[in-house]
């Protein structure tokens, strides 16, 4: 088979991951990307795109204040999170 390079610049936070991972599994990076790039390709083919799940979210600052100060609430969860995480149905759900 035929090989071609690329050239990504990605975060140091991903870098860091990746050289974790071959380290610690004995594999090239390039394998590693070049796996990971098929998998991701073959999942946008094959599945809906409601449920592919982004890495990461990107917010507003709007958005994004409002986050904090749920997370700094001394509020606890609302009964509708309780029965989602308990796995009991939320009204509206069939």
């Amino acid at each position: 088979m035929a090989e071609t390079q690329i050239s990504a610049f990605i975060s140091e936070s991903t870098k860091e991951l990746v050289d974790r991972y071959v380290y610690a599994h004995g594999v090239k990076k390039g394998h590693l990307i070049e796996e990971a790039l098929l998998h991701h390709l073959q999942a946008l083919r094959e599945l809906p795109a409601d449920i592919i799940i982004p890495p990461a979210i990107e917010l507003t600052e709007e958005s994004a204040r409002m986050v904090m100060e749920m997370m700094e609430s001394d509020e606890g969860p609302t009964p509708a999170m309780l029965d989602f995480m308990a796995g009991r149905p939320v009204e509206g759900e069939p």
